[in-house]
């Protein structure tokens, strides 16, 4: 009998030392990657609009525009002439502009908006991992803005990915002071959550960043409720939100997929929930228990909120496989039947171009019609155009019938 030698077995142990070292190591990694990925503009650009789209967006034809635009009073942006003048390019905050002034969507008055109707605070919220949230997140905002909305949006998450989608680099960019930590541990702090807000790349969108150093968060939330009685620690965002109403239209909040005190100042805080879903078993199953968690977690607290509502809720399916060996078709019908109206008409195909190259840190909105895949991003783009404005709608006729 020949005995064979044997292999010598590895240690997995992984020590705490270990740990710091390989996060030192991955994070020169990522900054070299976000690089990489973003070469050779390491920031954000916003999109043009062509003539056409400026058209679609403000519902008026082509050769309006075109007149409004040469006409020379100077009352609307006359944007670039391109080729041989037929066509016009015109910069986002151009095209913000035209459809504030030449659209028939309803706009709010920002600017002497010293009472009813405040602004919205919409909350889009996932207990799984992968679920489009956070682009979901960033694609409202941007679609919104484009039918003439001032937007900001708050990343709660410590993975900082919302933050990244606003062209910031989580880690460079943003420290703790930058985000609402200073506001949770001191709700008296000069500026309050105001003092936070940062301008983004896209005109009518600014942002409250995250960093990692969010989960402090869920140290202090807990503790102040032992050194204050009846310190009422879900409350602290919607306060610190409040003042915001006035100078934004909405005000919609990127969180992490868990139930932390954060998130629950955030559902708390929101007059409307957007919940994606990936039409798959697991991410379904996921969203049935997000709802029974926080229905446990709310017990504790609930009793004081007597009078709290969502404006709606609405579950939405992305990343949608439409391909024959898909679970879709099967998901899709378990959803129906467990969410009724709550399970929102329009879907979000699942679109490969995306995740390749320098798209990867970008959405549908921030691709330009003559940019190689834009034909390609069309069936992405128009659901979400088409979403945008079921949201809007609903909240334009309140703040029409507030005036």
């Amino acid at each position: 009998m020949v005995r064979t030698s044997q292999l010598p077995a590895v240690d997995r142990t992984v020590h705490f030392e270990q740990i710091s070292q390989f996060a030192e190591k991955v994070t020169i990694f990522t900054n070299e990657l976000r690089d990489t990925i973003l070469a050779p503009r390491p920031r954000k650009t916003a999109p043009v609009f062509k003539t056409g789209e400026i058209a679609e967006m403000c519902n008026v034809s082509h050769s309006q525009v075109q007149y409004l635009a040469t006409k020379g009073d100077g009352d609307l942006p006359s944007g670039t002439a391109a080729g041989t003048g037929r066509t016009r390019t015109f910069t986002l905050e151009e095209a913000r502009i035209w459809v504030q002034k030449i659209s028939d969507i309803y706009q709010t008055p920002l600017v002497t908006r010293l009472k009813e109707p405040d602004g919205k605070i919409i909350i889009t919220a996932q207990l799984k991992g992968g679920s489009a949230k956070t682009t979901t997140t960033m694609c409202l905002a941007q679609g919104l803005s484009l039918r003439g909305r001032k937007v900001l949006v708050v990343d709660l998450d410590p993975q900082a990915s919302l933050s990244e989608l606003c062209g910031l680099y989580a880690e460079k960019d943003v420290t703790p002071e930058d985000t609402v930590l200073p506001y949770v541990y001191e709700q008296d702090i000069e500026g309050g959550l105001e003092g936070r807000v940062q301008s983004t790349y896209w005109d009518g969108i600014d942002v409250i960043p995250a960093h990692t150093e969010l989960i402090g968060a869920e140290f202090h939330l807990p503790a102040m409720q032992k050194v204050r009685p009846g310190f009422r620690f879900w409350t602290v965002l919607r306060q610190g939100l409040e003042p915001l109403r006035k100078k934004y239209d909405y005000i919609l909040m990127d969180t992490s997929p868990s139930l932390s005190y954060l998130n629950l100042n955030a559902l708390m805080a929101a007059d409307a929930m957007v919940m994606p879903m990936v039409p798959e078993n697991l991410d379904f199953i996921s969203s049935l228990s997000f709802w029974r968690l926080f229905s446990d977690v709310s017990k504790s607290f609930i009793k004081f909120e007597k009078d709290k509502k969502y404006d709606f809720v609405s579950l939405v399916l992305s990343r949608v496989d439409y391909g024959r060996t898909s679970s879709a078709p099967i998901v899709r019908a378990w959803a129906q039947s467990a969410y009724e109206n709550w399970l929102h008409s329009i879907e979000v195909p699942a679109s490969s171009v995306m995740s390749t190259g320098a798209l990867a840190f970008s959405t549908v909105f921030d691709i330009s019609s003559n940019h190689s895949a834009a034909k390609s991003l069309q069936r992405v783009r128009q659901p979400l155009v088409d979403y945008c404005r079921w949201i809007d709608e609903i909240y334009s006729e309140k703040w029409r019938n507030a005036q």
